[in-house]
């Protein structure tokens, strides 16, 4: 294009520049994403699926985790059935709303993912720490309230995010170098002043991300030094066992989110960190259910029913 600032005013639609320009390599792409894709659906459906139809299951861990992998569904769905489509019909734009849209709906399943980990985080603390009072501490009304409230947490921070893109006027340009409508990236392409791109972008980065995070750190130092208190070997593998699909799913989610935020700072190819973000908006969301099901007897229990009683 040419070198003169062009002065969009209104950008009717944005290219997505995929993951790759090579034509020989879009099948491969395609048919990579909508396996993972099947699998991610899958494994999270047979989870709520599980979790509804089992009795045994009904407890506050399993009502979170059922939570979790219908927002791990809806943030998958988000972005990936929209690439595959490109992929197919070979065109690579997107509506300024439809941009819009797709964003607030990463943004709002993407923080819920991070606020669900965190109340998960909280009910193994008082599992752990306060085994007496669970019972009474983790009734269904609480469930239903801290869920709720982290939707409405979420929401808020989608809904603020897109209010600051809806006050930009002009693009730099309408290329985003990346599968999806990436909120960092949009901002990027803005010409607008960066002071509040930047406050908004701490706030978000804020609310979804450290706060979480500190509820996380503060649940799990709780928990450690109440388990490195039990007595017998036994009964500190058992109590740790209760968190370790958790942990697991902690470190997956936030280390290959803050894998993808640091190398978009250090690397100047977004190219490269559209690459890196695969695996935190698909391979997260598909690992979920496998890393739960494998290290956890009752959801296999729970699965084989649910199988025996529909075949």
């Amino acid at each position: 294009s040419d070198k003169e600032p062009q002065n969009l005013t209104r950008v009717s639609e944005f290219l997505l520049m995929g993951l790759s320009e090579d034509p020989e390599l879009q099948p491969v792409l395609c048919g990579l994403f909508l396996s993972m894709y099947l699998v991610t659906v899958l494994g999270n459906l047979l989870i709520v699926l599980a979790t509804i139809s089992d009795s045994h299951l009904h407890t506050p861990m399993y009502f979170f985790l059922s939570n979790l992998s219908l927002a791990d569904i809806g943030f998958t769905s988000t972005t990936v059935p929209k690439m595959i489509l490109d992929i197919q019909s070979g065109s690579r734009a997107i509506s300024y709303s439809g941009c819009l849209t797709q964003m607030s709906f990463f943004m709002l399943f993407g923080c819920l993912d991070s606020l669900l980990l965190t109340v998960m985080a909280y009910d193994r603390f008082v599992a752990i720490c306060h085994p007496l009072h669970y019972q009474v501490i983790m009734h269904p009304h609480l469930c239903g309230l801290l869920v709720f409230l982290s939707f409405l947490l979420s929401l808020l921070v989608s809904q603020l995010h897109n209010w600051v893109v809806l006050q930009v006027t002009y693009f730099k340009e309408v290329e985003i170098s990346h599968f999806f409508c990436d909120p960092s990236q949009l901002l990027n392409l803005a010409c607008s002043d960066t002071f509040t791109d930047d406050v908004v972008t701490y706030m978000v980065g804020l609310l979804s991300g450290f706060l979480p995070l500190s509820g996380i750190f503060f649940s799990y130092y709780k928990i450690v030094s109440s388990i490195l208190r039990i007595p017998s070997t036994g009964g500190k593998y058992k109590a740790f066992s209760t968190c370790a699909s958790h942990l697991s799913v902690v470190c997956l989610f936030y280390g290959t989110g803050l894998g993808v935020y640091l190398s978009s700072v250090v690397s100047l190819s977004p190219r490269k960190g559209a690459v890196a973000s695969v695996v935190y908006t698909v391979v997260t969301p598909m690992l979920n259910p496998f890393i739960y099901s494998l290290r956890n007897r009752d959801i296999k229990r729970a699965m084989w029913k649910l199988l025996h009683k529909t075949t």
